[in-house]
């Protein structure tokens, strides 16, 4: 039996509680010191909340953290930095208008005489680059850069304050196949040095191949910790769910019909280098009945060719867009939102208002329509009736129901709820973007099914992802773009994942006939 000096970190019966909810419900947590642990479990499971409770942000009702076998109060994150405990959290914790650097040293600045020491820090965080092989522009603003790159400024921040328990939250949800690879390289790296490590994941392959331990969290109740290297995907996925789960796509042949969507030399201006072009004279077409899918490594164009589709951003955009035959060019935004669903990169940029309840974000693009109006006022019944049917039918869960506030959710949940918004529009195009990016195993398997069966009900869908398995086993069709061409036009069942990630970086390409 190990004893309480093995550990670096325990939580003892830990519970924290929610309006409506228990969150955690007496979980116990041990970390090995120089250990990648990881913690599995359902969108709501409760893995974030828990490592909140770790890094201070919240306050449990019960139970106790002991450090190095002591017992300690971590009552804000500072107690937490004090400790040398870092998170980089889901939904990234950075400033948008300052620059990298700027975001990476706010709160742990050197100051002589009153001033910022930049250039000693800018030295420290470029050492830290390079050893960790974490490449960033440090002069660029976040809001300017990828998302695989704020994450890398998230990991640098944490770096930079020397921390040795390092928590990541879901840290793969955002990345590309190759930034997921380097990342794990990264973790393997930084537990060799000594460093603990709670790895929160769904993404069952990932913890197989890096982690040393798993907990499994289910419905805020702690089910088990096993050793990684006596168990499989299947097992994994029954213990987080609670039923044996279905890992493979499972749909007939697509049957395309009419085309829905079309693009026509499409050019775009990247939004981060204003003088370049991020989506060159690009042209396709989508048929109602197929899932087509973008498929590249991240910032190769694909934001800025949603942005041009979807209406949200048509500055300098050149080249046509035709919906049903109608020329949307030139279009404002809610002539694109007309004619089709979006389920948004960025779910709390463009998908929700946070601080709405749940049910105001179900309608959000509806409330005019008169189902949801009395005599020009909302009628709230209606909206709460249809906000509760979407929200049994996609198993979105919340600690109140139609009138929790979005802000308080899991990632997850708040996923689902602009899928079931989105796909309960029941418009002929459906642009799906990253649609199961955060979720669990049981809930990308809901989603997958949904968009194969909206795609047998003839609508199109054009899916943009960053996952090969999603990409291999979702898509009937795959256009590969790199550095904002289109190298690759491919049935999905003729390719390989090999052939697929060389189109991706580029190392080949095909000639395409004109669409």
């Amino acid at each position: 039996m190990e004893n309480s000096q093995d550990y670096v970190i325990e939580m003892l019966h830990i519970t924290k509680e929610f309006p409506g909810i228990i969150a955690n419900d007496d979980i116990t947590l041990q970390l090995r010191r120089g250990e990648i642990h990881a913690l599995l479990g359902e969108n709501g499971a409760g893995k974030s909340t828990l490592m909140s409770v770790l890094f201070g942000l919240y306050q449990p009702e019960k139970g106790q953290i002991l450090y190095n076998g002591k017992e300690v109060k971590i009552n804000d994150p500072n107690d937490a930095t004090a400790l040398g405990i870092g998170m980089v959290h889901q939904h990234f914790k950075l400033v948008d208008v300052f620059t990298v650097l700027d975001n990476i040293i706010l709160g742990a600045e050197t100051v002589k005489h009153g001033f910022i020491q930049k250039a000693e820090a800018r030295k420290k965080v470029e050492e830290l680059s390079e050893k960790y092989g974490l490449h960033v522009d440090l002069d660029a603003k976040v809001e300017d850069i990828t998302v695989g790159m704020q994450q890398r400024v998230e990991i640098l921040k944490m770096l930079y304050r020397d921390n040795e328990i390092l928590i990541f939250d879901e840290p793969t949800a955002v990345l590309t196949p190759q930034e997921i690879e380097e990342l794990m390289t990264t973790m393997k790296g930084f537990a060799a040095e000594g460093k603990s490590i709670l790895f929160i994941s769904h993404k069952l392959n990932e913890i197989l191949e890096v982690s040393d331990r798993v907990t499994v969290l289910r419905k805020g109740k702690y089910i088990g910790t096993i050793n990684t290297a006596e168990t499989n995907a299947q097992e994994l996925s029954n213990m987080m769910v609670g039923r044996p789960v279905q890992l493979e796509v499972v749909k007939d042949e697509a049957k395309p019909t009419d085309v829905v969507l079309k693009t026509e030399h499409l050019t775009c201006p990247s939004h981060i280098h204003k003088n370049k072009k991020a989506v060159k004279d690009v042209s396709f077409e989508l048929h109602k009945g197929e899932i087509l899918c973008i498929a590249g490594i991240d910032g190769n164009g694909q934001t800025e060719l949603v942005r041009a589709i979807s209406g949200l951003d048509r500055k300098g955009v050149t080249g046509k867009i035709i919906i049903n035959g109608e020329d949307v060019s030139g279009a404002p935004v809610d002539v694109h939102s007309k004619n089709m669903s979006h389920i948004p990169e960025d779910r709390h940029r463009h998908g929700l208002i946070l601080d709405f309840t749940l049910e105001n974000n179900m309608v959000l693009q509806r409330f005019k329509e008169p189902q949801f109006q009395t005599r020009g006022f909302i009628n709230q019944k209606a909206v709460r009736e249809y906000s509760d049917r979407l929200i049994e039918e996609y198993d979105v869960r919340s600690g109140q129901g139609s009138i929790t506030i979005a802000r308080s959710m899991s990632g997850g949940n708040q996923q689902k709820a602009i899928l079931a918004r989105e796909i309960d529009r029941d418009k002929e195009v459906i642009l799906a973007v990253q649609p199961t990016r955060g979720l669990d195993v049981g809930a990308i398997e809901s989603v997958h099914s949904r968009l194969v069966a909206e795609r047998d009900k003839g609508k199109g869908v054009l899916l943009i992802s960053l996952e090969l398995d999603e990409v291999l086993s979702l898509s009937d069709r795959i256009l590969v773009i790199y550095e904002g061409e289109i190298v690759a036009d491919v049935k999905a069942s003729e390719i390989t994942a090999q052939e697929l990630g060389l189109y991706m970086s580029g190392a080949k390409r095909m000639e395409r006939k004109e669409a």
